[in-house]
Order: C-alpha cells, then structure tokens, then sequence
C-alpha cells in the first residue's frame, strides 16, 4: 500500500537547456551551488507514494516555484533569473532572454509542471502534497535572513512560527498538522533549533497555487545542505557526501510515514476523517 503524498521536488535539476547554454554567465559549479544538489534522489520515495514529479531542467534558467508573473528585470529573482542570492549575473551582457524566448521556456518547462501536479491529484488518491527543497547552512547577502545560521529543518505552511494563519492570510495545512510533522523531526534530528516552522521559509508558489486550485494540504520541507554536503562558496569545493544521502533519505521517509501513521490513526480512533486545511 503507497502512502497518500505528492512529492514535488522543482529546483533537484542541473541542466541548461541547448538553446539557453550560450547566454549563462554561471559556470557549471555556480550552477550546481544555486541548485538544489541531490534533492531528486534524498526525496526519491516513487516506490512508496501515490505520486511524484521532478524536473531536469535548473532553476536558474526557469525556476518552477515562482509565480508566472512578474517578469525580469522587475524581479530578479523571479520565474527568469537576472541575478542570485548572493548579486551574480545570470546571463551574459546583453543576453538576457526577450519576452519570446521566455514564452517558449514556460511553454516548455513552467506550465507543464504545474499541470502536471493538478493531474496527477486529480488521478491518484492524494491526501497532502510535499514540496521538497534543500537551503544553504547559512541565509546568503541578499535574503532576509543574511549571515544567520539556519536549523536543519524547515517546514513551511505560509502560517506563523506555530504554524498558525497570520492575520488577513491562510495556510496551507492546519496547524496542528505542521506541528506534529515538526515533532516527529525533532524526534528525529534533536537539538536546540533543528527544526523551525516558516522560518527562514514559509512557502513557495508551488504550495500556495495548488493548495488554493485543489484544496489538498501542502508542506513545503526544506533540508539543511550541511547534513549531505561539505559546502565552500559558488566558485569552491561543495562536494556531496554520498554516502550520506540513503542514510538522510531513509531518516526523512520515517519521519514522513509516523507523521501520517499518526494523522490515520487520529481519524480512526475518533471515526472522524482527518482535519482539513482550513483555519
């Protein structure tokens, strides 16, 4: 029997399309750095959910957890990069991508995606929806979180540090949902500050769009690159601990089943079904 989960993983993916190769200023490694190196194998669960989907393509040439609009250079940090976290140029002098050529990269890679999502919990008996990430040990120059060092863990419904609808807003998965799934790591990866819940990140696009196009729970879970990878700078040594990732994959997948073993067995024990997303 497969556990209820979609797994998204949007920014696993490496590779430059052929016909954006020749405008990257990036170098193969600044590439990788700005990635999220090893998530599509540390969150590879296919065998066991009901559904999962990745992408090859790198987020610095189109990133999948952005929303369609705005466009560059009114966010540089957008659905097309014109600069990273750290102030790098993305593409050469002159080459950044028209209004054309970044219909043809959404066409191909963006929107598919997000269909993608909406068919298979459409398809498949989903029940919460995992947006899976990794985050550097420390918040880079031009994030809100600039030198600090982070926990291990991430969780993010959109909501407050205890998971809770901020005013004016909603989340993406009740409360006391997030909170368990923060227990259960902690049980996990224990330790003053592991695990935080929205901070530094509270979700992406991805979560966000879909909770409200489905209605389905999201979590957006962020992993602490420092556990599987000895990271140096974008232009030095970041090199993966391979052994490493079946170790943290299996860690995270248990963490992952006596979450929902405990949600399933809440709903039996009271005949009641789960509780929703709604606050």
């Amino acid at each position: 029997m497969k556990y209820p989960f979609l797994i998204s993983i949007p920014h696993g993916g490496v590779e430059v399309p052929a016909e954006v190769a020749d405008r990257i200023a990036l170098s193969d490694q600044e590439l990788h750095w700005y990635c999220d190196p090893a998530t599509r194998s540390l969150f590879d669960f296919s065998q066991s959910v009901e559904a999962t989907l990745d992408t090859p393509v790198s987020r610095m040439v189109i990133d999948l957890n952005r929303p369609p609009l705005p466009l560059p250079p009114k966010d540089p940090d957008g659905i097309i990069k014109v600069r990273t976290i750290d102030g790098r140029k993305v593409y050469l002098p002159g080459n950044l991508p028209d209004l054309p050529f970044i219909h043809r990269l959404m066409m191909k890679w963006y929107f598919p995606y997000h269909q993608r999502i909406d068919e298979l919990i459409d398809r498949y008996p989903v029940r919460i929806a995992f947006d899976c990430h990794s985050m550097l040990p420390y918040g880079s120059p031009e994030q809100s979180d600039a030198g600090k060092r982070r926990p291990l863990i991430c969780l993010g419904n959109y909501g407050d540090l205890n998971g809770h609808a901020k005013p004016g807003s909603i989340t993406t998965c009740p409360a006391d949902w997030i909170v368990r799934l923060a227990g259960e790591f902690r049980e996990e990866f224990p330790g003053a500050d592991a695990v935080a819940i929205n901070t530094p990140f509270s979700g992406g696009f991805i979560s966000n769009a879909h909770y409200w196009r489905k209605g389905i729970p999201w979590i957006q879970i962020e992993v602490n690159r420092a556990l599987y990878e000895h990271c140096g700078s974008p232009t030095g040594p970041h090199d993966l601990m391979e052994g490493q990732i079946p170790v943290l994959r299996s860690r995270i997948w248990s963490v992952l089943t006596r979450f929902w073993d405990g949600i399933a067995a809440d709903a039996t024990g009271d005949g009641k079904e789960p509780a929703g997303p709604y606050e």
